[in-house]
């Protein structure tokens, strides 16, 4: 994230919601554009480098999970969905269309906020253990990861993953052969105040196999333990 306030783009069709978003995280200090319809969106988005973008899922034209889809072709900018669909498939759809986090109308704007700074600090790469060392190289099951540099590599091949992905493959391998909860890996790879279900944590990991996949890594690395949680190998 660029120094000085994080620039957020608050995206949804009613004027009501984008004022009441916008002024309250106004007042924690952050810039904030908003967007009417996801084509806007889109516009405002290949124009600014924001840190954050809220997107609501029932939009004119392009709706959210089309944003969100086109956004991830070409960015790692976190994507929190704020929408009054909350069926757990509309969490799953955008979870897996490549969104960091996902907020049912209506909401309340303290939960909004930590959610908001959450996201900005796992983006920022900010939210390790206190102890752990700048330029530390984790490895396991043949996968390097440079914590320093957030880039994680098997041989000589880069494994493309988006920041949250990165912290959740990092707290595995920081614990190699160990299982981990859902419950452990939301409080150190989201961060303690995050609140989402556990079940964010098994779509994660979903993304994450295919990741590991693409660059020539046996997914089943990753081994879910079934009733507990997932372990990485040594």
């Amino acid at each position: 994230m660029a120094t000085g306030p994080a620039r957020i783009l608050v995206v949804d069709d009613e004027d009501s919601i984008l004022q009441f978003v916008s002024y309250n995280l106004k007042k924690e200090g952050y810039e904030v554009d908003t967007a009417m319809t996801g084509d806007e969106a889109l516009e405002r988005a290949a124009a600014t480098g924001y840190d954050l973008v809220i997107l609501d899922i029932m939009l004119p034209g392009s709706d959210g999970y089309e944003v969100c889809r086109k956004l991830r072709a070409g960015s790692e900018v976190p994507v929190l969905f704020l929408s009054a669909r909350d069926t757990e498939l509309d969490k799953v759809v955008g979870l897996e269309l490549g969104g960091d986090d996902y907020l049912a109308k209506p909401f309340g704007i303290r939960e909004l906020q930590a959610r908001v700074k959450a996201l900005l600090r796992r983006s920022a790469g900010s939210g390790g253990r206190a102890e752990d060392l700048p330029g530390e190289h984790l490895r396991a099951s043949g996968i390097v990861l440079d914590e320093a540099s957030h880039e994680a590599h098997h041989g000589e091949a880069l494994i493309d993953l988006t920041p949250r992905e990165f912290e959740l493959l990092a707290t595995l391998m920081r614990y190699p052969g160990k299982v981990l909860s859902r419950d452990q890996l939301l409080r150190q790879a989201w961060g303690w105040e995050y609140l989402v279900e556990t079940k964010t944590v098994d779509t994660h990991i979903k993304r994450l196999r295919d990741k590991l996949s693409a660059a020539g890594v046996d997914p089943s690395v990753i081994e879910t333990v079934r009733g507990y949680g997932y372990r990485i190998g040594t």
